[in-house]
């Protein structure tokens, strides 16, 4: 029975105490709702506050903007409305102008009308008058003409002679002056070698026993040799030396260079040959490229293609009448700058064409044409300067392509014609001084022709009763002319025309 009791007890308390919780539980839910509630209100109201004080701001700011807007309208209208102004004045200033112009076209038109009509009337009166001076010589205007000409020709003949040469001989004299002070300068500036090369080539040999070996059984290596340098080989009696003798020099340092690398190697054999052979050819390679370098190195020049140095190298391998090619750019180039500086022109650039005006030399004997158009084709072909190529174009004709390819054709004629510069074999002397006596002996009325000082001058006789002394002067003209279209020669020659007349007569 208790225990009921006590469970109706904690019944009761239990729904007591859920029923308690439960009122309590929601008067705090509406404690909580109501401080929400204000809170809610709270932020509202402040949300209200600060749109409408953005409201205003906003409409404070649309009334500013709107009154700049108004300020820039107006402006524009009035910057507008004083172009149109500016635009109204300049038209009607145009207008004004036109009519002047207008009307000054139409004077000119009427004083051009009136001067023409005056121009038909002179003429008429001009044909007029002629007619009527024809009529009276009884010769037509060309006639008279003629004959007028024809008489002051006679007349003048001799003083204008006598005027053209004293008007030659003072500008010679001058121009002369001033050549011979800048060349003797660029001589003594520039000092180069005097040694002339040849067609052959001397291989020292350790002892006479290395002749047999090289010659080899039957032949057969000196032929092996011969072939495959293009070479020959001259064993003579001459102690411990073989000659190399070819025209081309790159050829022979090739046959040079093989038998001094198959004597040091002992072993002297066809196979071997052709080995040494090749070695010495890409050895020369090397030296070329080398040599090309070295030359460009030593005339400032830089920035070249790597093949056109290897053309420039082959010229320390090509020789002209004995001088060598690369040697002899180098002295034309050297001699070029000097010039071009006491001249006043650019040095570098005359030095530059100086140097490659010969570089078509370097490939002459394996291509078609003159080495000048050759050189022309290779300058061309990298791309260099007009003036450099048009150096190497026309350094040998009379009239070169501007004052650095003349400068350039100075140069190589003073490096050309300095004494040990260059040789000729005894015959090629003998026949360049009988090509140059009959070429100026051909004129009629000479007597006699000498060439002297290495056919450096030609002195020519002629007979006093043909040839008077202006003619004399006419024909050192044409010989001279005759000699520079059909020879070549380094250097200059000196025509000297001798007209000498002897009286002989006996006081008995």
């Amino acid at each position: 029975m208790n225990i009921i009791i006590w469970i109706a007890i904690a019944v009761a308390a239990l729904v007591g105490g859920i029923a308690i919780g439960y009122i309590w539980r929601k008067k705090v839910a509406r404690a909580k709702a109501s401080s929400i509630e204000a809170k809610a209100e709270k932020i509202l109201s402040e949300a209200k506050t600060k749109y409408q004080e953005a409201v205003l701001d906003a409409k404070e700011k649309a009334v500013q903007i709107m009154e700049e807007a108004k300020r820039e309208e107006r402006k524009m209208r009035q910057d507008l409305q004083a172009a149109g102004q500016r635009l109204d004045r300049r038209e009607s200033m145009f207008d004004q102008k036109l009519l002047e112009l207008q009307d000054k076209q139409t004077k000119l038109q009427e004083k051009i009308d009136h001067i023409t009509k005056i121009k038909t009337e002179i003429e008429q009166l001009h044909d007029q008058e002629m007619k009527k001076l024809q009529s009276v010589a009884e010769m037509t205007r060309e006639e008279a003409r003629n004959v007028l000409l024809v008489k002051v020709e006679e007349d003048s003949k001799t003083d204008l002679m006598g005027r053209i040469m004293k008007l030659e001989k003072e500008s010679s004299e001058s121009f002369e002056d001033k050549a011979r002070e800048i060349i003797s300068t660029a001589i003594q500036r520039c000092a180069s070698s005097h040694a002339a090369e040849t067609t052959s080539t001397a291989v020292s040999l350790p002892s006479d026993e290395m002749k047999g070996r090289i010659i080899g059984k039957e032949g057969r290596n000196i032929k092996a040799i011969e072939k495959l340098t293009g070479c020959e080989l001259i064993i003579d009696e001459t102690p411990e030396v073989i000659t190399v003798s070819g025209f081309s020099p790159i050829r022979r340092q090739v046959a040079k260079l093989a038998l001094e690398k198959l004597m040091e190697d002992g072993r002297i054999q066809p196979a071997r040959i052709e080995e040494f052979v090749e070695k010495a050819k890409q050895d020369l390679a090397l030296d070329i490229k080398k040599a090309g370098e070295e030359a460009l190195y030593k005339m400032s020049i830089t920035g070249l293609d790597p093949k056109l140095v290897g053309i420039v190298g082959r010229l320390k391998y090509r020789t002209s009448y004995g001088q060598n090619i690369l040697n002899h750019s180098m002295e034309v180039g050297y001699l070029a700058g000097i010039i071009a500086s006491e001249l006043g022109l650019d040095a570098a650039k005359a030095k530059k064409c100086g140097f490659f005006h010969d570089i078509g030399k370097s490939v002459d004997q394996e291509t078609q044409g003159s080495h000048p158009e050759i050189g022309y084709a290779i300058l061309k072909k990298f791309n260099m300067d007009e003036d450099l190529a048009q150096s190497a174009l026309t350094h040998h004709l009379d009239k070169p392509y501007n004052i650095y390819a003349t400068i350039v054709k100075a140069a190589d004629a003073i490096s050309g014609a300095r004494f040990g510069a260059r040789k000729d074999s005894y015959e090629q002397f003998v026949a360049r001084l009988e090509e140059l006596e009959k070429a100026a002996g051909e004129f009629p009325g000479i007597e006699k022709v000498y060439a002297i000082q290495a056919g450096r001058e030609v002195r020519v006789f002629v007979k006093p009763s043909e040839i008077d002394d202006y003619a004399a002067y006419q024909l050192a003209k044409d010989i001279a002319r005759k000699i520079e279209q059909e020879l070549q020669y380094p250097g200059e020659i000196k025509i000297t025309l001798i007209r000498e007349t002897r009286v002989i007569e006996y006081a008995k």
